[in-house]
């Protein structure tokens, strides 16, 4: 049954190119804009829910605050191409929302590979804990802040809510397990293709 929503949430259908290399978040909200605006829905502000650890305070260095992805996206609320309700607000994306294989739809209402399919892409790219937030900044968990497509790993979501084992972290949309690496073969093997989410801000 068709929402009545329009598109403010998708799941990209394709990756920067690069593996987790995404030209930081500039990059990757900049391929969430361009995605959009070829599906007619550029007029948003779109952002990718990446998260990016802090740096701490040195003699030299004042430090930097984290970015979190929850305080990226808006207020909501958010629906797929389709019109279908995926999270009424950030409170719900994170504790109960509709996102699944039938609902996380790419910018042309597509599916998107989940476990069960070939290849499986199911794992989607954040660097976030389940609450949307970054890491502290002393393990790698974003390809150096989303520059890099060799050293590191990056912690990734299932958007088909599955796994190989019934375990909550398996089913966790936004923080399931870190990446092999940053290259896109790296994102392949662990399984997935360097997609992301993108919510509409505005």
């Amino acid at each position: 049954m068709p929402g009545s929503g329009s598109m403010s949430f998708f799941i990209t259908s394709t990756g920067g190119g690069k593996g987790a290399d995404l030209g930081g978040l500039a990059g990757a909200d900049a391929l969430c804009q361009k995605l959009a605006t070829a599906a007619g829905a550029g007029s948003k502000t779109w952002r990718a829910y990446l998260s990016v650890p802090g740096a701490f305070p040195s003699a030299n260095n004042p430090g930097k605050p984290s970015v979190n992805a929850r305080d990226r996206i808006g207020t909501g609320p958010w629906f797929n191409a389709k019109g279908e309700l995926i999270a009424r607000d950030v409170a719900h994306l994170h504790n109960g929302n509709n996102i699944s294989q039938a609902t996380a739809l790419d910018e042309k209402g597509n599916k998107v590979n989940g476990r069960a399919d070939k290849p499986n892409e199911h794992d989607i790219l954040t660097g976030s804990r389940a609450d949307g937030t970054a890491f502290a900044p002393q393990t790698d968990t974003t390809c150096r802040a989303w520059t890099s497509s060799n050293e590191g790993s990056a912690i990734v979501g299932h958007h088909d809510r599955t796994g190989p084992l019934p375990e909550n972290w398996a089913k966790s949309w936004n923080f399931s397990h870190q990446s092999a690496g940053c290259s896109q073969e790296a994102l392949v093997r662990t399984g997935g293709s360097g997609r992301l989410y993108c919510f509409a801000a505005n």
